[in-house]
């Protein structure tokens, strides 16, 4: 199933682990949808910004969390994919535009 690139990244992880591979590596993380692949998300990341190149990117599925119980209520979060986006020396993406 072909997805939109709209609907491939879903949005970027702003953490100091993130923001310390943008700086160090040119690496950038995004949570993606679950169904996609590899080549789908180097296409999405390039129709997005289409001045970088991709150069690797890594994929990892996220666990769910076990329940936790809050007063009455039983909650339990759900896995998630992510994908670490390596970048061709010089190129950036500018993830807060405006702000």
């Amino acid at each position: 199933m072909q997805l939109h690139w709209r609907e491939v990244i879903r949005r970027p992880v702003v953490t100091e682990k993130s923001s310390y591979n943008v700086d160090l590596n040119n690496q950038y993380t995004f949570v993606v949808n679950s169904r996609a692949n590899k080549m789908q998300i180097k296409q999405a990341i390039e129709l997005a910004w289409p001045e970088v190149s991709v150069e690797k990117i890594r994929v990892a599925n996220m666990p769910a969390k076990r329940a936790r119980r809050y007063r009455r209520v039983t909650t339990r979060k759900v896995g998630w994919k992510k994908a670490i986006v390596t970048l061709s020396p010089g190129d950036s993406i500018d993830l807060f535009e405006g702000v």
